[in-house]
């Protein structure tokens, strides 16, 4: 069953006024994304203002247009006037809300939650009808948009929460007020508008400020703001706070995890019952994530096994660790794409990861290289933070780094001679570098800030490697 609004139900939620009959079955911000039948929400902008798009929207196949002043040359009956667009979203977000008999679950956390909340869909998915937050679409626009979108039917909504300052959080979980809350991890990430990472820590458990004194919390607790976070869960006398991590004494345990060929094999424990399952990807910060979401499922009353089992199939979504097999002069390597986002602890995790698969490679001449762009929004804490990367980049003996960034540079310059590849200012002058150094069975990681522009470089190898095959097809 598709999303529905009738144009009557649109004005009611967002207290428009409207002459209109006609529904619509998705709602869009964007003509370029847009469905035939959507209802399009001219939102105002900086650089570029929505109504400017409605009668391309209309064009297209929209079935209106939520607007803040009437635009000539479109029949009015296909208009909601509202007095703010903005707003008029967030309204018909809450409605989509109130009007659901699905059970909700929020996810936020510095960093995990787009893959916890992709995990969390997977294991869900042969339990109900799930619908999930679309790409990272987890901010004061992104949420509404997402609710608005809700199927009728779902049973499941997994909702994703992101925020840059203090306030946000708290604010997109009333709108959402979910039945369950996961916080993946707390760190210095977007420490530029924060004055502390305790501040990081207290916004993102906010997102218990929601849920009405019910409901379940899902916590790292391998993370040092662990215990802020469960006291902050307990004022909000919430039914339940379960811990996660690999420490003994936790609600749900990773006691172990290896490397199977491009799987995972997880040992933990759920609620004091040992299970043995496989994960489609590879990486210990997804087999520990992947304890969090099965914590989660027992804790909402579901099948864990089952859960478990599906658990298989999940992927990295594109950007954020997806592991491709790619051609090289001579043979194949696999590049592990995590090009859409970067911190300190998300890149620790990255080098684990490589390592893992190097460690389970049935090549001898299996060799790590690293191409990293800047980490932002680091603020003052910038440059210390890139160069304290250098002893994961040792400790993990990853065999040769490719940097570019203003950032990057510092820490490039601090690393050994031996691990040094290149250095370049910027990410389209490095991307042809590495492409000639690449060489068969390298395990080969690209990552950064999403503003780093890492995403060039996977381009550049993979469209050597396209090449590379139609060549080989002649």
């Amino acid at each position: 069953m598709s999303t529905q609004w009738s144009a009557a139900d649109i004005a009611t939620a967002t207290k428009g006024k409207t002459t209109g009959t006609w529904s619509a079955t998705s709602v869009s911000i964007d003509t370029r994304t847009m469905e035939k039948g959507a209802l399009f929400v001219a939102l105002p902008g900086s650089k570029v203002d929505g109504h400017a798009h409605v009668k391309g929207a209309l064009e297209k196949g929209a079935a209106g247009a939520l607007v803040s002043k009437l635009v000539a040359g479109v029949d009015a009956a296909q208009q909601i006037l509202v007095k703010d667009v903005e707003a008029a979203l967030q309204n018909l977000g809450i409605a989509a809300r109130a009007r659901s008999k699905a059970t909700f679950i929020g996810v936020t956390g510095s960093v995990g939650k787009t893959g916890a909340k992709e995990m969390l869909a997977t294991a869900l998915a042969n339990q109900g009808k799930v619908h999930a937050t679309k790409g990272n679409l987890n901010n004061h626009l992104g949420v509404p948009l997402n609710l608005a979108n809700m199927p009728l039917d779902t049973q499941f909504a997994v909702i994703e929460m992101g925020m840059s300052n203090e306030g946000e959080i708290a604010r997109l979980s009333h709108w959402v007020k979910p039945h369950a809350a996961l916080i993946t991890t707390v760190a210095a990430v977007h420490i530029e508008y924060f004055k502390s990472v305790e501040a990081i820590a207290d916004e993102k458990a906010s997102i218990f400020d929601g849920m009405g004194g019910k409901g379940v919390a899902v916590i790292n607790g391998d993370n040092a703001h662990a215990m802020r976070i469960r006291h902050y869960a307990e004022t909000k006398e919430l039914d339940r706070v379960l811990m996660f991590g690999t420490a003994e004494g936790v609600n749900c345990r990773l006691a172990h995890y290896q490397v199977e060929d491009m799987h995972s094999v997880v040992d933990a424990t759920i609620a004091g019952t040992a299970i043995e399952y496989r994960i489609g990807t590879v990486g210990k910060h997804w087999a520990l994530m992947s304890v969090a979401v099965l914590g989660m499922i027992d804790a909402l009353g579901l099948d864990v096994a089952k859960s478990a089992a599906s658990l298989e199939y999940f992927s990295e979504p594109k950007g954020r660790g997806q592991i491709k097999k790619l051609a090289v002069k001579g043979g194949h390597l696999k590049l592990v794409d995590d090009c859409y986002n970067a911190s300190p602890i998300s890149m620790a995790g990255a080098f684990e990861k490589l390592a893992d698969l190097r460690d389970a490679a049935r090549h001898d001449d299996t060799r790590t290289v690293v191409v990293m762009g800047d980490m932002l929004e680091l603020g003052e804490h910038s440059e210390e933070m890139h160069v304290g990367l250098a002893p994961a980049l040792v400790n993990n003996q990853m065999g040769l780094v490719f940097a570019a960034g203003t950032f990057m540079q510092k820490l490039y310059d601090s690393l050994p001679e031996s691990m040094k590849g290149a250095y370049r200012a910027t990410s389209t002058e490095l991307a042809p570098v590495v492409v000639l150094a690449l060489r068969p069975h390298d395990l080969v990681l690209v990552k950064g800030s999403r503003g780093s522009r890492m995403d060039i470089v996977v381009e550049a190898i993979e469209a050597n490697a396209r090449e590379l095959e139609s060549a080989d097809a002649v």
